[in-house]
């Protein structure tokens, strides 16, 4: 896991080509904040590489560790939005300028599910 506070930068990408990516910085402490900036490199990006953007940001050791995020997507971006509603908790949402500001909670990382035993 990164230090909390240690900015941390992610890409997507569709061949050589980064689609999408995000800035994410955590604060310090057990109970931290997650914040993260999402974004797709053009508005022509094939369904699904935002969904796969907010995975990548969302299964990081260091949000997962945190119970709050803050995120800012770009206004009008249901892909993203649509994520961040499925992968948190009593989400929040309001437009600034050309942004939309994101505040929820990040539930707790759930075991995996008991595997069953082999006949």
């Amino acid at each position: 896991m990164t230090r909390p506070g240690t900015p941390r930068h992610i890409e997507i990408k569709d061949g050589d080509q980064t689609v999408a990516a995000a800035d994410v910085t955590t604060a310090e402490g057990p109970e931290g904040t997650a914040r993260t900036s999402l974004r797709a490199t053009s508005d022509h990006v094939s369904p699904g590489y935002r969904t796969d953007l907010v995975d990548a940001v969302m299964d990081l050791p260091e949000v997962q560790a945190s119970i709050r995020l803050e995120a800012t997507i770009p206004l009008g971006d249901a892909e993203l939005l649509g994520r961040l509603r499925e992968r948190t908790r009593d989400a929040a949402t309001r437009a600034a300028g050309s942004t939309a500001l994101v505040d929820a909670d990040i539930p707790p990382v759930s075991p995996p599910p008991p595997s069953s035993p082999r006949a």
